[in-house]
């Protein structure tokens, strides 16, 4: 069995968990005002992009709702349109400024599936380039794009609105 290593995710386990009661880390992303610190790269108005701070690959970014629900049943038909269409920008935007040769999109639903926070549905976008071996590029030969969040934000952000 070969092993997947991604050692820079052991911050995130590690960290200490914030409380935030009844409300996710993302809620209180959602309620924020400062976008840059949050690496936010575009709002609209049911839901938010923003790049994953423990990234399987440069660009790894995060499509959310406002709304806090566990799974898409809690949406309303809106703002399941609004994640496809955020999620579709937002690979147009990677294209743009990262020129992957591929994107896996998903969710996680449940922590069993894989969800870090569970109570609140997001979509990942992981930009892949040729030569990425399995879905989590971080294995042997593999390479990251080594580029830090606040700039590669930027260039997102620059990107989306010019569109």
């Amino acid at each position: 069995m070969e092993s997947l290593h991604a050692p820079w995710r052991i911050q995130y386990i590690l960290a200490p968990k914030p409380n935030f009661s009844d409300s996710s880390l993302f809620t209180a992303i959602a309620h924020s005002n400062d976008d840059e610190a949050n690496h936010v790269i575009v709002r609209d108005r049911t839901c938010y992009a923003l790049l994953n701070r423990y990234p399987y690959t440069g660009g790894h970014l995060m499509i959310v709702p406002y709304k806090q629900t566990p799974d898409f049943i809690g949406l309303m038909e809106e703002e399941m349109c609004d994640l496809t269409k955020m999620t579709s920008r937002c690979v147009q935007a990677l294209k743009q400024v990262m020129k992957p040769d591929g994107f896996n999109i998903g969710v996680n639903l449940g922590q069993v599936a894989g969800a870090g926070i569970v109570e609140h549905l997001h979509i990942h976008v992981v930009p892949r380039w040729n030569g990425d071996t399995n879905f989590m590029p971080v294995i042997a030969n593999t390479t990251v794009v080594p580029q830090a969040l606040s700039e590669l934000a930027a260039q997102l952000r620059a990107a989306l609105k010019n569109e």
